[in-house]
């Protein structure tokens, strides 16, 4: 039967539209549909789908609730079909556990190959990764050096982060813990479409000490600030000034991490550390290559705690990462580079 799906959502005509899109796709099925929260919670345990898509604005029990509920009492990755309209309330979503969105289309007739492909791309990976992830058991610890000091830049002028599938509830995590002194510029790459970004960089500049904008063009760089690239602009930094550019994908994403690793990398050169968080893929390894090549340190999320390894152990694997470390020991390392070297 392949992977089992169970679409939510209130509207008879999407229900149809998604359930289509979805069984085309090879290796899908629908095995049902709910048009509440409600009724989900009822199919979940009859149906045992391995993944639920979850619409966000629905009568009664609305998509957050139901996504809480899910998450307490199934192991079942849930996908938020959301609308721009819903810009906040998706990224609420992803918060509280959703694994990615998707977003429904407004204009079903010219945008129905693109809705089937992001269905693809973000349905299938999740199942596979969870199939296939091995148990804590089997994982191996990377150890901690205790001489990790000694490798951190003596000086610290930037950092940047590259985070997709499950970044926003980890950048959150990150971002909120950073000290209210933040003496230096961090900039972020979150694969997200256009629009949501803005949403994402309000939350995040609500629930952290320091302040967080969503990049504009000609934007000048200030310390203490952190920058969220906007959705299908590439962030890349030109003479203290933040420079978007709508240049071709890589690796079919716009904003990539490896364009604003490598921009920054030959402008702060060994005075950058270079984060990767979970995230599906490969996009980041060639800018932590050029982090590295001028001198900077690199870190890396670990298996265990992120949601989808691929970012980061495509990194690892190619030999670019100093630390690879938990989410929390993340933020706490980030944390102390910064109060030890962004004086200095």
């Amino acid at each position: 039967m392949g992977i089992k799906v169970l679409v939510v959502d209130d509207s008879p005509f999407m229900r149809k539209i998604i359930t289509e899109m979805i069984s085309e796709v090879t290796g899908l099925t629908v095995v049902g549909t709910a048009r509440n929260g409600r009724d989900a919670l009822k199919s979940i345990p009859l149906l045992k789908p391995d993944i639920v898509t979850l619409d966000i604005e629905m009568p009664g029990l609305n998509g957050l609730e139901t996504l809480k509920i899910i998450k307490q009492e199934y192991a079942i990755p849930v996908v938020m079909m959301s609308s721009h309209s819903g810009e906040a309330i998706t990224i609420e979503a992803l918060e509280l556990g959703a694994m990615d969105f998707i977003e429904k289309p407004v204009d079903l007739k010219n945008q129905a190959e693109e809705f089937k492909k992001e269905i693809e791309k973000k349905i299938k990976p999740l199942v596979e990764i969870k199939e296939v992830s091995p148990s804590k058991k089997q994982i191996e610890k990377v150890p901690v050096r205790q001489e990790w000091q000694k490798e951190v830049p003596k000086q610290i002028k930037a950092i940047v982060i590259g985070a997709s599938t499950g970044g926003p509830k980890a950048l959150l995590q990150v971002i909120q813990h950073l000290p209210e002194n933040l003496a230096i510029p961090i900039f972020i790459v979150q694969h997200m479409p256009k629009g949501f970004t803005l949403s994402f960089a309000e939350r995040l500049n609500m629930k952290s000490s320091v302040t967080v904008v969503e990049a504009k063009e000609g934007m000048t760089i200030e310390n203490g600030t952190v920058y969220l690239a906007p959705g299908d602009y590439h962030m890349t930094i030109k003479q203290n000034k933040i420079a978007l550019d709508r240049s071709p994908k890589i690796l079919g994403v716009r904003p990539a991490v490896d364009y604003l690793f490598q921009s920054a990398a030959s402008v702060y050169e060994s005075s950058l550390v270079g984060v990767i968080l979970t995230g599906m893929g490969h996009d980041g390894s060639v800018g932590m290559s050029e982090i590295k090549k001028q001198g900077g340190f690199t870190l890396a999320q670990d298996r265990e705690t992120a949601v989808v390894y691929g970012m980061p152990g495509n990194a690892i694997k190619k030999g670019v990462v100093d630390e690879v470390a938990s989410l929390t020991e993340l933020s706490d390392r980030i944390n102390w580079m910064i109060r030890m070297r962004q004086w200095n």
